[in-house]
């Protein structure tokens, strides 16, 4: 292929880039891209113990801050204002506001928890990760319920201990006050288990919600990649199995399952389309491929066990190491080819105008639309992630110390996940400074992270090295330095509780400041690199 040939490809492949418009509903509401991957691992899969949950939240609209929201306690009688959750585009970047639709009765006491966009660990060490599935748009009814995925990830971990607490927790409140969002899939850990709850809406003018959840054993991997995992479920298996009531009738009353013809399949009845979308799939392949490649599972399958043993206990660094995956070494690898299924022949085809240069955004030109459908296809770390989180509970350790979430902002391929024990008071003033409403901010630590994506994004196979060069050294300080901080922080919560937790405040504080200086750093250092070599 001539040079001058090659420079019309890529000038192509990148006008489709930047003129595509929406592609598919459920992945770009308002043409922004929202899909999730969450990856949970039972106490004996991990290499320390931990039972661990996670989150990529992808999605440029949610917001980009996070901070402390400390234990409360209310007068007797108060009230719970919920709110709906709305798309808002009249600042300077797409993002969401929020509407009072009513009020539940308050807690006289709640727990402290780390407020990021969807809360993800408490003060008890209960620790949630969420991926959106859609389910069937006849259970979708917004109007006449009021708990959407937000607030019942905060209800759960402002109220609860336990992850069998949360969910019988969830399921009294939906019942009674119902479910206004589309279907949803909480990976929900403690230090004994991690469980999956999934739970789509009561239908068309009904009030309540259907939910279903399955424990991972303890020691296997799952995951969650935006399509329903739960299949057939055994009720008569509370330690594995929990469901609201009505989820044989609402199946039944709807035609979507006949007794006779066999037990229920949550996800056939309830969110047939999971098991059509390949960017489901294969993220669900590709963990566990990575976990457990002596399986030999099948790319292509329609379903995957809902959880595998691995090869070898998960560490943290191989968690890091899976949501940093983008296919590479396999055929699918979205830098070096794309595997699509051409919808005039329908057989699978390989492309040759394969990008080294912009992995994440290339699939648009051959209307392939990296969300729900049968054309979707994405890898696990994408340019739209906000924020990423990697949970640790760990049973026996005090709830200070125990309860830890790893957090990177932005693509986990070009970022840094740092420590934030559950029991810190304070994170970096950059992590706590919204990065959307005025565009761009250099007080944001989102902003930081989100140009060194943007930058590297643009000739990614050069540029990660630059990158990983960067960060990986760091990130396996931070995971070395983890037993002797915590060894000290142990030694100190034994003799004054309230320096144990400023430690760990200023331990954060600081790997949060490092992190983002280095992050402005190293945008300057691409730019002044690569000026030359574009």
């Amino acid at each position: 292929m001539s040079s001058v040939l090659k420079m019309i490809l890529i000038v192509v492949l990148n006008a489709s880039i930047l003129f595509a418009g929406p592609q598919d509903k459920p992945d770009w509401e308002g043409g922004v891209p929202e899909a999730c991957t969450s990856i949970t691992i039972g106490k004996n899969a991990s290499s320390d113990g931990s039972v661990m949950t996670s989150h990529t939240c992808d999605s440029h609209r949610t917001r980009s801050w996070l901070d402390i929201s400390p234990a409360k306690d209310y007068k007797k009688g108060a009230q719970l204002t919920l709110v709906k959750r709305v798309p808002y585009d009249s600042l300077a970047m797409p993002t969401y506001r929020y509407l009072p639709i009513g009020e539940i009765p308050q807690l006289e006491h709640t727990y402290g928890f780390i407020n990021t966009a969807y809360p993800c660990m408490n003060e008890k060490q209960l620790a949630i990760g969420e991926s959106t599935f859609g389910g069937r748009e006849s259970l979708h009814e917004p109007d006449l319920n009021l708990i959407d995925c937000q607030q019942l990830v905060r209800l759960m971990l402002e109220r609860c201990e336990t992850a069998r607490g949360a969910i019988k927790m969830a399921g009294n409140l939906l019942k009674k006050y119902g479910w206004s969002d589309e279907g949803e899939c909480l990976t929900i850990a403690d230090t004994k288990e991690v469980w999956h709850f999934e739970v789509v809406g009561p239908g068309k003018g009904k009030k309540g919600a259907v939910w279903v959840a399955q424990r991972v054993p303890d020691d296997h991997i799952s995951v969650n990649a935006n399509g329903s995992r739960i299949r057939q479920i055994d009720l008569k298996k509370p330690d594995y199995f929990m469901a609201s009531d009505n989820i044989y009738q609402v199946a039944q009353d709807s035609g979507w399952w006949n007794p006779d013809n066999g037990p229920l399949e949550f996800v056939y009845a309830y969110a047939l389309e999971s098991r059509q979308s390949y960017a489901a799939r294969r993220r669900e392949w590709r963990v566990f491929d990575l976990a457990a490649p002596s399986l030999g599972l099948h790319p292509d399958a329609e379903n995957f066990p809902f959880s595998v043993k691995p090869d070898s206990l998960i560490t943290m660094s191989k968690m890091v190491a899976m949501f940093q995956d983008w296919y590479q070494g396999t055929e699918f690898d979205i830098v070096k080819n794309i595997k699509w299924e051409n919808p005039e022949t329908g057989k699978y085809e390989i492309s040759p105008l394969a990008n080294p240069w912009m992995p994440y955004d290339m699939l648009p030109l051959f209307k392939v639309n990296g969300g729900w459908g049968k054309l979707g296809e994405r890898q696990i770390a994408r340019w739209y992630t906000m924020y990423a989180t990697i949970t640790q509970s760990r049973e026996w350790l005090p709830d200070e110390v125990g309860g830890v979430v790893w957090l990177a902002f932005d693509n986990v391929a070009s970022s840094i996940y740092v420590p934030l024990y559950c029991s810190i008071t304070d994170v970096a003033e950059p992590f706590k400074t919204p990065g959307r409403t005025k565009g761009f901010n250099r007080d944001s630590a989102w902003w930081a992270f989100n140009r060194v994506g943007t930058l590297s994004a643009q000739r990614w196979g050069d540029m990660h090295k630059d990158v990983w060069a960067v960060w990986k050294p760091l990130q396996a300080e931070m995971f070395r330095n983890q037993p002797v901080i915590e060894k000290e922080v142990l030694d100190l919560l034994k003799k004054n509780p309230k320096k144990a937790r400023q430690y760990l405040t200023d331990y954060a504080i600081e790997w949060g400041n490092k992190v983002v200086d280095r992050a402005w750093q190293l945008g300057d250092e691409l730019w002044t690199k690569y000026d030359e070599k574009w």
